[in-house]
């Protein structure tokens, strides 16, 4: 089994023990330091390599792009999750641009993140779905002068784009196979088909291609 080294940047002592023993407790996974500070960070980064970066934005001593960009300047093949209370435009691209694979919000990491660890590690993106959505916006200002494309026939049954609805809301697989008298296996065969139909592999990927082809609305 292979492992994978990891280092956390959280200046929140709590949050940054739940994100910690989170990472403790997955088989593959290793924690080589739980830093709470930028400089505390770029010390670990000297003293480590890491195969991920797990990191806030908001530090005491400054923003964690500051690191991220160290820390793909030592390691260029070093993954960066960020883990954030920010969601506004200007911090996802930011990060994005300075070499984050993955975007996730608080809310969401502390009952994913260890999905959003492995898949990022896998070379999938976990992107929040309310990331996703200045994204999709992103895009579609750059597409306003170019030449109109043809409408994509969407390739989703009814009921694969009112599961895929339901994960862009937020919803876990249990809450949908709830909602749709389902078991819970059906509701994974139908993101299996997803994920398939889109050539997509992560639930952010999903949300993110089939907003961006106007299968699903974001608003």
């Amino acid at each position: 089994m292979k492992l994978y080294y990891v280092l956390l940047l959280e200046d929140e002592k709590p949050t940054r023990n739940l994100l910690a023993k989170a990472i403790k407790l997955h088989p593959e996974l290793r924690l080589v330091d739980a830093v709470g500070s930028c400089q505390e960070a770029l010390t670990a980064l000297e003293e480590h390599q890491p195969d991920i970066l797990i990191a806030d934005l908001g530090l005491p001593d400054g923003n964690g792009v500051k690191v991220i960009e160290k820390a793909k300047q030592r390691y260029p093949s070093i993954e960066i999750l960020v883990v954030t209370m920010f969601n506004d435009e200007e911090s996802v691209v930011t990060a994005l641009e300075a070499g984050a694979s993955s975007y996730l919000l608080k809310k969401q990491a502390f009952e994913e993140l260890t999905d959003a660890v492995m898949s990022t590690l896998h070379g999938e993106s976990s992107i929040s779905p309310e990331i996703a959505r200045y994204l999709i916006k992103r895009f579609k200002k750059h597409e306003q002068n170019e030449q109109h494309v043809p409408s994509v026939i969407n390739p989703l049954t009814a009921r694969e784009n009112e599961v895929l609805n339901f994960i862009a809301k937020g919803y876990s697989y249990n809450e949908i196979a709830e909602a749709f008298s389902l078991s819970t296996n059906t509701v994974r065969a139908h993101i299996r088909n997803i994920y398939r139909k889109l050539a997509v592999s992560s639930r952010s990927e999903a949300v993110f291609e089939a907003a961006h082809l106007g299968f699903i609305s974001l608003q």
